[in-house]
């Protein structure tokens, strides 16, 4: 039977659990994940306040490319204006009221579906058949809202809050950390957008601790792991990172020959770098991919996929070896995931399901719970 996590407040049971120092933090309960109410919480709270990535900038290179996104229930369109600018728009019609762009590609304007009107890149509305005889029809009246877009280090990330500090003010200390990684400059070889069955927190842990790598992904990853090397700061107040010193087992993982920026340690330094709310980084010296995560529901997360080669190995006469390569390896990376996270979240929702203690190796999903808190609970 089921577990019933209605009749429990499961943001009273966050705020107890965080409660507890790091030395004897536990797992959060399994309500903060299961809980509809929990998720309407934070789809107002988190995303629809904060910074959400959409990708990376060079997928939209040309005038006329576009990308879309539902975040926290408003439809959003991204797209590169004439002058180009990337900028972000509601992507509903303002007749009446249909969606309009679908995931992405390019246009020369916005058109419904629906009965044709039609939006210039910049949102303003271009032509509306059939209105010539309604009087209080003015069409310089009609432009999309504006929705905040901002690129940084080859990211673009919207925000449906007018007020949300910049991206580079709130991430900015991720530079003193991995500026010399040139994360602007790698190059995207994939892009894909895919939904698991499970709440988006558990893939977003499953992601910030590396304790599960030798076991989860022994077929994969997990024999290049040392876990006795590895060191879990504490975090900082939008993001927790920590990383892992890799071997020559995968050369990808590792500075290119030609790479002359990256000195002793840091060729062979693997960051994971998480990004409140929602993106979650691998970046090591030869390569990237990366996660953005948005709720579909308690038990579904809508995931964004995505990753590509450092620009010296993208550069490689054997660029399209080494793609092919991280590609099949990443692939095989993800439905290991899947399954664990996938069945955690079972685990979740069964009668039996308890906390348990967090190990020294999971300090960052310790901060992502402290940054829950702060959001849904308001504290300080």
């Amino acid at each position: 039977m089921a577990r019933d996590h209605v009749d429990t407040d499961p943001a009273a049971l966050l705020a107890a659990n965080t409660a507890l120092p790091f030395e004897r933090a536990e797992a959060m309960p399994p309500e903060v994940y299961t809980s509809q109410a929990f998720v309407e919480a934070e789809l107002e709270h988190i995303f629809g306040k904060e910074w959400f990535c959409v990708g990376r900038a060079s997928t939209l290179p040309e005038p006329g490319d576009y990308t879309t996104v539902d975040l926290a229930g408003q439809p959003v369109a991204v797209v590169r204006d004439r002058d180009g600018a990337l900028r972000a728009v509601s992507n509903v019609c303002l007749h009446r009221m249909s969606t309009m762009l679908q995931g992405r590609g390019h246009t020369r304007a916005i058109t419904c579906p629906y009965h044709g009107w039609t939006y210039n890149l910049d949102g303003r509305l271009r032509g509306a058949p059939g209105m010539g005889l309604n009087e209080g029809f003015c069409k310089q009246d009609y432009r999309l809202p504006q929705v905040r877009c901002e690129e940084w280090l080859g990211w673009v990330f919207v925000s449906l809050a007018p007020d949300a500090a910049p991206v580079a003010e709130r991430y900015g200390k991720l530079l003193d950390l991995v500026g010399d990684f040139d994360m602007g400059g790698y190059v995207e070889s994939f892009q894909e957008t895919h939904v698991w069955d499970t709440n988006w927190k558990v893939l977003a842990e499953n992601f910030m601790e590396s304790y599960h790598l030798p076991v989860c992904h022994m077929g994969t990853i997990g024999g290049q792991v040392k876990l006795e090397e590895m060191v879990c700061p504490e975090g900082e107040e939008n993001f927790n990172y920590h990383w892992i010193l890799k071997d020559d087992s995968l050369d990808l993982a590792l500075a290119h020959p030609t790479n002359t920026a990256l000195k002793g340690d840091a060729r062979r330094t693997t960051w994971l770098l998480s990004l409140y709310p929602g993106l979650f980084i691998t970046l090591s010296p030869g390569y990237f991919w990366y996660l953005s995560l948005h709720p579909e529901g308690p038990g579904k997360v809508r995931i964004l996929y995505g990753g590509g080669m450092a620009k010296e190995f993208a550069a490689d006469a054997n660029a399209q070896v080494h793609f092919d390569r991280l590609k099949a390896l990443l692939d095989d990376v993800n439905v290991e995931d899947r399954g664990c996270t996938e069945r955690v979240y079972k685990g979740l929702l069964s009668g039996l399901s308890r906390p348990g203690h967090l190990s020294h190796l999971e300090r960052p999903n310790y901060e992502f719970a402290q940054y829950l808190n702060r959001r849904i609970n308001g504290a300080a």
